[in-house]
């Protein structure tokens, strides 16, 4: 059984994203075993500090909103989504359970898929961009950062007329991967600001239309399957209402 504590005020500034729970401030929780808790994240919060040091995270939060009487284990996150993608994001309960579902990361034996929004209309159903990318935070804090071969596959899911939703699979997970390499092939995100070239997309939106849905991997400790999914939150759905 979980034991959650009210977050008494929140100290973050949100987007408007389901992941938060009005009522009680609560991030939700998809899944649970005795070793791992995948959360919803919502849009607008950093999972760990930069060296900026930022003192709310998705991490701290978290860790002050899950209270387990059988644990003394911080959470820690097994891998990161960016600040304005929301969606699927695992932690485990203790630096040892980390460490295994890191492996796997790395491994690439996990299957993680996101719904993203493009500018534009994709005359293709499917395809796989397979192109190197080099992220400008990364070379921002680290000069010798160099390009590195990704791949990204995606399917279209539905075509209107100022933009496309596409079904999107990870096979490399190079840091903010999806929205380099649409803005590379000219599709970028809708609400890309950092990597779009020309000009902005007539479909407004305060973030870029990014959202992890789902998340397939074995338990490295239980060796049992664990599958999560979570719908597109608020504010991408005024998008699709519109």
């Amino acid at each position: 059984m979980r034991n959650t504590k009210k977050i008494q005020r929140p100290l973050y500034q949100m987007m408007d994203n389901t992941a938060l729970k009005k009522k009680n401030n609560l991030i939700e929780i998809l899944y649970e075993d005795d070793n791992y808790i995948v959360f919803n994240k919502p849009a607008g919060l950093l999972v760990i500090p930069t060296p900026q040091k930022e003192k709310r995270t998705l991490d701290s939060i978290v860790n002050e909103q899950y209270v387990d009487p059988k644990s003394t284990s911080k959470l820690h996150p097994c891998h990161r989504l960016d600040r304005e993608t929301s969606g699927v994001i695992v932690f485990a309960k203790g630096k040892a359970a980390q460490k295994l579902m890191m492996d796997i990361f790395k491994q690439r034996e996990i299957k993680k898929k996101y719904i993203a929004f493009v500018r534009g209309v994709l005359k293709n159903d499917n395809g796989e961009i397979k192109r190197a990318v080099n992220d400008l935070d990364q070379r921002k804090f680290n000069k010798n950062s160099t390009a590195k071969l990704a791949i990204t596959r995606y399917k279209v899911i539905e075509r209107r007329d100022k933009f496309t939703v596409v079904d999107v699979e990870l096979v490399t997970g190079r840091t903010n991967q999806i929205r380099i390499h649409f803005s590379q092939i000219g599709y970028p995100l809708i609400g890309e600001r950092k990597y779009a070239k020309g000009s902005e997309s007539t479909v407004k939106f305060k973030r870029v239309a990014l959202h992890a849905s789902s998340l397939e991997c074995i338990n490295p400790i239980t060796k049992k399957k664990i599958v999560v999914r979570t719908e597109i939150p608020q504010d991408m759905q005024k998008i699709m209402n519109v």
